[in-house]
């Protein structure tokens, strides 16, 4: 294939490529290097890309991109760009989330409007459902975001939905479930703990550490966002780590992994924070072979082994 990948710097985006290179496709990344976080990391995601003569780089914004030239021969799309964060999407800065988002959304699906793309898979995410729906979360189930994060990551999958049926955009969805591993961005939730630990200051927690999470290796999510493009068209499926696991158990893991005590400070659950997170994987697995190969322990271990060699404890 050859490929699009948007947010190709990013996390995830970074091992897709990787993923997609190494399989032996031609890929064209697209990053806009938002201030969301240093770029010195980014950049860091993409040294091994840099090497590759099959990996190229456009530094655009969605909204400034050349849409007709970067799609030229492009047989499929994977639009993981977004604004992340649940707890900053609230007042004034919910216009960057509803530009980054929705708007960015829309316009790369007006882009890909009319042309020969076998499919568009955009990168959704669990914060689509809120706390109303029963556990494990399944992709039928009534919607009801308690974030606006969660409200704009929904919009664009409708968008993406509705530019299927309307215009034949071949798009399929794919709701991370907390994807966690090599790469993690700064401020995620394994990242700060593992940091915690090692410079034996105090871990902060928002609630009591009870709430429980659907942890998902970043290879099993990327495996998954691969096998997407076999997906049917207008179709949504979730991809998760296969168990539900309280943060307190997976705090237990990082202090065996770390050899060392993290101490935890509790505060007030935030706005926007979701109780629990479990997914039903039941049509990924049927549908696209999706199985899951790394546990959390195992996962925790590799991520702490990364930061370890990419110096992130040393300064």
């Amino acid at each position: 294939m050859k490929a699009l990948v948007t947010g190709a710097a990013g996390f995830i985006g970074s091992h897709l490529c990787e993923r997609l290179v190494e399989a032996g496709h031609d890929v064209i990344g697209v990053d806009a290097f938002t201030d969301f976080y240093p770029r010195s990391v980014k950049e860091r995601n993409l040294a091994g890309l840099r090497r590759s003569g099959r990996f190229t780089l456009s530094e655009r914004a969605i909204v400034d991109a050349d849409w007709p030239t970067l799609l030229s021969g492009v047989s499929h799309v994977f639009h993981l760009a977004a604004q992340a964060g649940v707890r900053k999407s609230w007042g004034r800065e919910f216009r960057v989330y509803s530009e980054q988002n929705i708007d960015a959304t829309q316009i790369l699906l007006e882009a890909c409007k009319g042309r020969p793309i076998d499919r568009l898979v955009y990168a959704s995410s669990s914060s689509v459902y809120g706390d109303a729906v029963p556990l494990p979360m399944r992709e039928d189930a009534r919607l009801q975001p308690v974030s606006p994060y969660g409200v704009t990551k929904l919009a664009a999958e409708h968008l993406c939905l509705l530019y299927q049926a309307t215009y034949g955009v071949p798009a399929v969805a794919v709701r991370y479930f907390t994807v966690y591993g090599p790469r993690q961005r700064p401020d995620m939730g394994f990242h700060r703990f593992f940091q915690a630990a090692m410079r034996d200051r105090p871990a902060t927690v928002f609630g009591n550490g009870r709430q429980t999470r659907d942890f998902t290796f970043v290879g099993d999510a990327v495996a998954a966002t691969v096998a997407a493009i076999h997906g049917r068209p207008g179709a949504v499926y979730n991809i998760g780590g296969g168990s539900r696991v309280e943060l307190l158990e997976a705090f237990e893991h990082i202090r065996r992994i770390t050899g060392r005590p993290l101490r935890l400070e509790l505060i007030d659950a935030q706005a926007g924070d979701m109780r629990d997170t479990y997914a039903d994987t039941t049509s990924a697995r049927r549908e696209l072979g999706f199985t899951t190969t790394v546990g959390l322990e195992q996962g925790l271990g590799e991520q702490f082994e990364w930061m370890t060699r990419a110096g992130l404890f040393s300064d």
